[in-house]
């Protein structure tokens, strides 16, 4: 080869690997990009290696059609809450004037409308399920102690709410996930209008790391063939429920479960019909060394919850310094979401999440029940808040939201539906506590029932001497259709279920 040309396949060889070497780094800070918290395209593939496919692999898997949806959510990513709360409040038809901390709305259907007169409060119809917090005695009963109990079963009665509550308030709580079959028997006698998603196929699935160990809030994608998809994080034991119906109408045969954390990724196969749980291995994935606990009171501040908004205000501080006492020695956040109707002086109010106990029992201390109007209220709107808008934190923290209502949402509006929302609150690894109110019908506790054992949460209610007679004092019965439920006062047992989700950790 003639010698002047020597130097300049040497100059272009080396053009040629800088511009390789400028191509992976442009690749690199893509993928990093695609990965970031919040991402809409998450989850992305996992930079590392696959750990290892778990369970037992179709003889013949089909092939897997690209996704054809997106998630509805921003993955979790907040890193502390060390702020003050901070204020967002969406105006109802009852005040024309937004509050000077209100942030620019993103979804034109919470826009509120001029009206020429504020809603009335609301009045429960007679059929409804009424209750109140019960009267005390001077002498007031010794505490009920969690045991075994049995509930009624009848149609709705009629009652009056009673005085203002000055004892303890004791609550029944069910899990569903738990005893599933007489859930599904609850929910085929129920025929009361609702959004519906199909759950009664339903395949356990946990995660452990090369130790044997749970790992808590791994992300998981399930897959079908055709392209469907539904995203999900395991609790605190690592386990998930997962319910392929619920997005998937046409029952593939076969789904791919991805689950992952840390970037280690680990993939296995659900076969429709197989009776064990599918279980996949993440071998880097650390332990969270400290319990974190990001907890929402998400409050419906109508008329008619006066009585529960009172007592929630004078138990926050005990439930508070019982948490704090556990054995994980959790951090703590507070988030609070108060939510009323169309037709109020606002739709809702949201404060998100604070490390400041003091600030936060203050906020809580100015929140009063009035409005209504109609009987449903707008929970929709609320639940939407309280899954995508609140600054939940990232990489392992338990995430609770303590849903207190008694009015079911509207299902004839055209904003955010709650079966939607119950999805992305699963994807974000947010559980929902649902505690049914006094008043609360059979339409509100169907729903209630079905956002908490979709999201892994538990049903509360709260609970009488008499069912029928509020003010009869704190007891042992429900007008709920429930069976074999523990009692407690209700600050107790919120205790209880913290101490629960977090004793796995």
């Amino acid at each position: 080869m003639p010698q002047p040309f020597v130097p300049r396949l040497q100059r272009l060889h080396r053009l040629h690997r800088l511009s390789a070497a400028l191509l992976g780094v442009h690749l690199a800070l893509s993928a990093c990009a695609a990965q970031a918290p919040g991402s809409e395209l998450w989850p992305q593939p996992a930079q590392q290696p696959v750990a290892g496919s778990a369970g037992t692999e179709p003889a013949q898997l089909p092939d897997f059609a690209p996704l054809q949806v997106r998630p509805n959510f921003r993955a979790p990513s907040a890193a502390h809450c060390a702020r003050p709360p901070q204020l967002r409040e969406v105006p109802g038809r009852g005040d024309g004037q937004e509050t000077a901390s209100h942030r620019p709305l993103s979804r034109p259907w919470l826009v509120a409308a001029p009206s020429p007169a504020p809603a009335v409060p609301r009045s429960a119809p007679a059929t409804v399920a009424g209750a109140a917090l019960a009267d005390r005695a001077e002498a007031a009963p010794a505490e009920p102690s969690a045991a075994p109990a049995q509930g009624p079963r009848g149609a709705d009665v009629t009652v009056q709410r009673a005085p203002r509550d000055r004892g303890p308030v004791t609550a029944g709580v069910v899990d569903d996930n738990a005893d599933f079959a007489e859930y599904l028997a609850f929910r085929a006698r129920t025929q009361v209008a609702h959004r519906d998603r199909d759950i009664r196929e339903r395949y356990l699935l946990q995660v452990r790391d090369g130790r044997g160990r749970p790992v808590a809030d791994a992300e998981v994608l399930v897959r079908s063939p055709q392209g469907r998809a539904a995203w999900a994080r395991t609790d605190s034991a690592g386990k998930l429920w997962l319910h392929p119906d619920a997005f998937d109408a046409q029952r593939a045969r076969v789904y791919e479960v991805t689950a992952r954390r840390n970037g280690v990724e680990s993939r296995g196969y659900l076969q429709r019909g197989q009776k064990s749980a599918l279980e996949l291995r993440l071998d880097g994935a650390a332990p969270q060394e400290r319990a974190r606990l990001d907890l929402v009171f998400l409050v419906d501040a109508t008329g008619s919850m006066g009585d529960e908004i009172g007592k929630l205000k004078t138990s926050l501080r005990s439930i508070a310094d019982e948490v704090a006492g556990l054995p994980s020695r959790p951090d703590l956040c507070f988030a609070l979401v108060a939510y009323r109707d169309k037709g109020d002086a606002f739709v809702l109010r949201s404060h998100d999440f604070t490390n400041d106990l003091g600030a936060f029992q203050r906020v809580l201390d100015r929140l009063q029940a009035d409005g209504g109007g109609d009987y449903p209220e707008a929970m929709n709107e609320a639940l939407h808040e309280t899954v995508h808008r609140l600054a939940w934190r990232g990489d392992g923290a338990t995430r609770m939201v303590l849903l207190l209502a008694d009015a079911p949402p509207h299902l004839d509006d055209g904003g955010p539906q709650y079966d939607e929302d119950m999805q992305a609150a699963l994807g974000k690894g947010i559980k929902v506590f649902s505690v049914g109110a006094s008043g609360l019908d059979r339409q509100g506790e169907y729903i209630q029932r079905q956002i908490a054992q979709y999201t892994g949460g538990r049903f509360v209610f709260l609970t009488y001497a008499d069912a029928q007679r509020p003010a009869s004092g704190p007891g042992r019965e429900t007008v709920h259709d429930v069976r074999n439920y523990s009692v407690q006062t209700l600050d107790r047992l919120i205790v209880r279920l913290v101490r629960e989700e977090l004793g796995a950790l």
